[in-house]
């Protein structure tokens, strides 16, 4: 396949003007090397690399704690569907035999290989349970427990080590101590806690290095008290990720956020949950109701409880509501995440050797025209 004209994003974070060599389900270097010719006409569009979202819980009437094939099947077509083509879902706080299934079914879907028209399933975000639970947000505070090795153990193995990241909130018991021997098998973030600005120091010292939705489900940043937000702003190695929808994060606090970390740090995220792709109504998020009207989605409480929009659409939001530059949001959503949880070696850039995901947006509006997933028209 030859996709031609298009202006494709390089690994240097500019948009230049050439064409994208396809053989199989890789990306090659020339037009010699494609056996099948078939062309693509990219005029007038954007060629970026496929997004990750490491970050979200479900989609289209199936969340990811369903615990099902089906769910993860059903979630991983929606997601290609509009332009993320590799994808982390994250779990949620409940019991460990819960969690212990959800793992399993997860391990026995990757091992059938990737399906036709459906975003890679690249790994597990462990969201919960050892959160605290003054900042528990939607989580369900009935399975909340401290921070336990053996069971995250068990899990990782359950999942055939797909968990690429696990939350964390360090001021609970046993936190440091999971933080210091885990940091090496998993990315350890930081996550639904009131930690105080010398607590966080302290995970991140231990390993920690990264932030889960950034300002949401933790103290607020002051100029008396910066807690997590300064904490992280101060570590260089860590990284922090943003809901660009337009309802959990106003959208000068998020170009305030790419002016302190830079657009190296932060890391894109849908956090979506069942009702995205479907209309208004009832829906629920890790077994507690919500209510979804728009981009807003609550518990009963008021609570935001996850997003309702996917990962492109946020993308969108962030440079045509936001004043967010295509360049820094594409890295944001497609080459950052893919670094974080270490699939940046297959994925994240429109590089020969790797797999061949690209998307083309229309340069008008954004807008999709068309996803190629690892060789494959959708």
């Amino acid at each position: 396949m030859i996709i031609k004209n298009a202006s494709v994003y390089t690994e240097d974070g500019r948009f230049l003007n050439r064409d994208i060599y396809i053989e199989g389900d890789s990306f090659t270097d020339s037009e010699e090397k494609v056996s099948d010719k078939t062309e693509v006409d990219g005029t007038g569009c954007y060629a970026i690399p496929g997004l990750t979202d490491i970050h979200f819980h479900g989609c289209k009437g199936y969340d990811f704690c369903d615990g099902t094939k089906e769910a993860i099947d059903t979630m991983a077509a929606y997601e290609a569907s509009v332009g993320v083509t590799c994808i982390v879902p994250a779990t949620m706080t409940l019991g460990e035999d819960t969690l212990l299934g959800i793992c399993q079914v997860a391990k026995e879907y990757r091992e059938e290989g990737l399906k036709e028209k459906r975003a890679r399933l690249c790994g597990i975000n462990m969201e919960g349970p050892f959160v605290a639970e003054s900042k528990k947000g939607a989580q369900n505070g009935a399975y909340i427990r401290k921070p336990d090795i053996a069971m995250f153990d068990k899990l990782n193995e359950a999942s055939g080590n797909m968990v690429k990241l696990v939350a964390i909130a360090p001021e609970v018991e046993d936190a440091m101590d999971f933080i210091e021997k885990k940091h090496n098998e998993v990315v350890i973030s930081l996550a639904h806690t009131a930690a105080g600005y010398d607590t966080a120091i302290a995970a991140f010292e231990k390993g920690a290095n990264h932030v889960t939705h950034l300002y949401n489900a933790m103290n607020p940043y002051t100029h008396r008290a910066p807690g997590l937000v300064g904490a992280a702003a101060d570590t260089h190695k860590a990284e922090v990720e943003l809901i660009c929808d337009g309802v959990h994060i106003h959208p000068a606090a998020v170009r305030t956020t790419f002016k302190i970390f830079g657009d190296d740090r932060i890391i894109l995220i849908s956090d979506s949950m069942m009702a995205t792709g479907l209309e208004d109504g009832d829906y629920s998020l890790g077994g507690q109701p919500v209510k979804v009207v728009g981009n807003l989605a609550t518990l009963e409480n008021g609570t935001i409880a996850g997003s309702a929009t996917n990962l492109m659409d946020c993308m969108r939001t962030a440079v045509l509501k936001m004043g967010i530059p295509l360049e820094s949001a594409v890295k944001c959503a497609a080459v950052n995440p893919a670094k974080s949880v270490g699939l940046y070696d297959q994925y994240g850039s429109i590089t020969p050797g790797k797999k061949a995901s690209v998307v083309l947006l229309k340069k008008e509006n954004l807008e999709l025209k068309q996803v190629v997933i690892e060789g494959k028209i959708l």
